[in-house]
């Protein structure tokens, strides 16, 4: 690994865990550029050689958390259903403090609706498909306030628990959905 490599991923690894401690400080939409770079101890140069703006930053971020959370998923296609659920919460009971930072009431709501757009897209892969179809979107937002419940309650109940719970929900909506379906 280069040198210049590694000052990068360092420079990036200190922005993100100031950004982190800056939303949970002040929220996310007073957030400035210059106190996420001082926090960091890095110059606004780095930071802009690496993002655009704040957003760019939290884009990137969610885009790494994201990829590593449907890995999570989608690592082992024959794992049964309740093992990659738990696998998901697991995920995010490892990065819980940046999940409850950036979906938290001084969170990002860009943050929480990309997200619950991606677990909607996630779930109408494993379903029927239907023009305009409301299930994936009831279930995406049902994963996401699980999510955030969870994380506000301080993840109380294991990570297998919660899988347990929220698979349940979503096969009774799945299964009322094709039963007012048919």
């Amino acid at each position: 690994m280069s040198r210049e490599n590694v000052r990068v991923r360092r420079t990036r690894t200190l922005l993100r865990q100031a950004l982190v401690e800056l939303i949970e400080e002040h929220g996310f939409e007073r957030l400035t550029v210059g106190q996420i770079t001082e926090r960091a101890m890095v110059s606004r140069a780095a930071f802009y050689r690496n993002y655009r703006d704040k957003y760019q930053l939290v884009e990137q971020i969610f885009d790494e958390a994201m990829g590593e959370l449907l890995g999570t998923m989608t690592d082992h296609p024959g794992t049964p259903v309740l093992e990659r659920w738990t696998g998901f919460f697991e995920h995010i009971d490892h990065y819980h403090r940046l999940y409850g930072a950036l979906l938290g009431s001084n969170g990002s709501t860009w943050f929480a609706r990309r997200m619950q757009a991606t677990l909607a897209d996630m779930t109408a892969q494993h379903l029927p498909k239907a023009p305009g179809d409301l299930v994936p979107t009831l279930l995406g937002g049902m994963f996401l306030q699980a999510i955030i419940w969870w994380l506000d309650t301080g993840r109380q109940v294991p990570a297998r628990e919660i899988a347990t719970q929220t698979a349940g929900l979503a096969s009774a909506l799945i299964a009322k959905a094709g039963n007012d379906g048919a």
